[in-house]
C-alpha cells in the first residue's frame, strides 16, 4: 500500500477532530469526492513515481468545503479533487483553491479543461449521451439536446431531478448557448415531454428505457458501459435493449463534464500538490482515469477502454468547464420556474 487513509468515511470524522496540520516532508493531503476503487491505482502510481505519500480523506464534496473551510489556515488539505464543474465552482466561490500556474499542465490539457486563473483542472470527461428503444426510435430523428423538447416526444422522456448537478450543468451549457430564455424554453419543453417525474440516477433512466417507461432519457456515457461490461446477466440484458447516441455532432458537439481537482488555498505541501496535479495529466493516470471508470482522457491520443475506441470520434463541445458553475445559480432558478422536480 503507498498511501494512507487519514479518515474514512468523512461523515464519522466531521464528529471528530481535524486532521494534524503539521507537514510532513514528501506528502500531500488528499480531500477527493470521488469514489472509485481504480483512483487508489492514481495515489499507488504517484507514489512509486515521486516518493511522495498520498493520504487520503472520503467525503462528499460539500462536506469536504465545509470541512476546509472549518479546518481553516490550520487545514491540512492539499489538494480537493471531485465531478463535475458545478462542485468545483462552489469550492472556488468558498474559497477552497487558490491559483497554480505550470507549464505542464498548460501544455497538457486542453483550454476548455483548464480554470482561466488555474483555480482548478479537469483531468477526465465524462459526456452526457441520450438513451433511446431502437424499437421505437429512429436515432434520425433525434440529434440534439433540443431535440428532447420537441412536442412529438410528449410523455417519452426519462430524466433525472433538477437537483442532480449533471443535469443543472447540462442546462448552464444550453444558457451560454441559447441564452437564458432559449434554455428556458428548453427545460420547460422536456418538462411538457417526461414520461413521469423525475426519480433516480442515471442508470434508473437506462433501465427505464429498457423495461419501456419511456423511448428517451438522458445519463452519463459510464453508466451504459458499465451495464454493457456488468457481470450481471440482467444488467447486460438491459444494455442490449437500449442504443446510445451522441447529440449536437452536426454542430457544438456533445456536453463534457469532468473529474477535475485544485490545489487548496493553504496548501502545507504546495509543491508537492502541483506535482500531483501535474501527475493526473501524464498518459499513465490518464490510461488508469479511462480504464477505470471508462472515462474519456483529457490529453489526446491516450488509450480508451475498448467500447469506447469503439464508438469512434465524437465531437465534444469546447466550452470552458468553468462557464458551467458560473451558469448554474440561473440553471437552478430555470428549474424552479418551469416546474422541473
Amino acid at each position: 500500500m503507498t498511501h494512507r487513509r487519514l479518515v474514512a468515511p468523512l461523515v464519522a470524522a466531521l464528529a471528530g477532530s481535524a486532521l494534524a496540520s503539521t507537514a510532513i516532508a514528501e506528502e500531500i493531503n488528499l480531500y477527493s469526492a470521488r469514489h472509485y476503487d481504480s483512483d487508489e491505482k492514481l495515489y499507488q502510481a504517484f507514489t512509486e513515481e515521486t516518493g511522495i505519500e498520498v493520504n487520503l480523506l472520503e467525503g462528499d464534496s460539500d462536506q469536504l468545503i465545509e470541512r476546509i473551510q472549518r479546518e481553516g489556515v490550520a487545514s491540512p488539505a492539499d489538494v480537493m479533487i471531485t465531478v463535475d464543474a458545478g462542485r468545483l465552482w462552489r469550492a472556488e466561490q468558498d474559497g477552497v483553491f487558490q491559483s497554480v500556474e505550470s507549464d505542464v499542465l498548460a501544455e497538457r490539457l486542453p483550454e476548455s479543461m483548464r480554470h482561466p486563473e488555474g483555480k482548478w483542472f479537469g483531468f477526465s470527461q465524462r459526456v452526457r449521451a441520450i438513451y433511446y428503444n431502437p424499437e421505437n426510435v429512429d436515432p434520425s430523428e433525434i440529434t440534439s439536446y433540443e431535440d428532447l423538447a420537441d412536442p412529438r416526444w410528449e410523455g417519452e422522456v426519462c430524466i433525472r431531478s433538477s437537483n442532480n448537478i449533471y443535469n443543472q450543468s447540462l442546462l448552464a451549457s444550453l444558457i451560454e448557448h441559447h441564452g437564458e430564455e432559449g434554455a428556458e424554453e428548453w427545460a420547460q419543453g422536456v418538462v411538457n415531454n417526461m414520461a413521469r417525474d423525475p426519480e433516480g440516477g442515471d442508470t434508473d433512466q437506462i433501465k427505464a428505457v429498457a423495461a419501456g417507461e419511456c423511448d428517451l432519457a438522458v445519463g452519463n456515457h459510464y453508466y451504459y458501459v458499465r451495464l454493457l461490461e456488468s457481470e450481471d446477466a440482467a444488467d447486460r440484458e438491459v444494455a442490449d435493449k437500449v442504443s446510445i447516441l451522441f447529440p449536437n455532432q452536426d454542430d457544438r458537439g456533445i456536453h463534457v463534464n469532468v473529474g477535475g481537482a485544485g490545489v487548496v488555498a493553504t496548501a502545507p505541501n504546495r509543491e508537492n500538490a502541483i506535482r500531483f496535479l501535474e501527475f493526473l495529466a501524464s498518459d499513465e493516470a490518464q490510461e488508469i482515469f479511462a480504464a477505470g471508470n471508462y472515462e474519456f482522457p483529457v490529453v489526446e491520443g491516450v488509450k480508451m477502454s475498448e467500447t469506447l475506441e469503439s464508438w469512434g470520434e465524437i465531437k465534444k463541445d469546447d466550452l470552458n468547464v468553468s462557464i458551467l458553475g458560473e451558469n448554474n445559480p440561473e440553471a437552478v432558478r430555470i428549474f424552479d420556474r418551469v416546474g422541473w422536480r
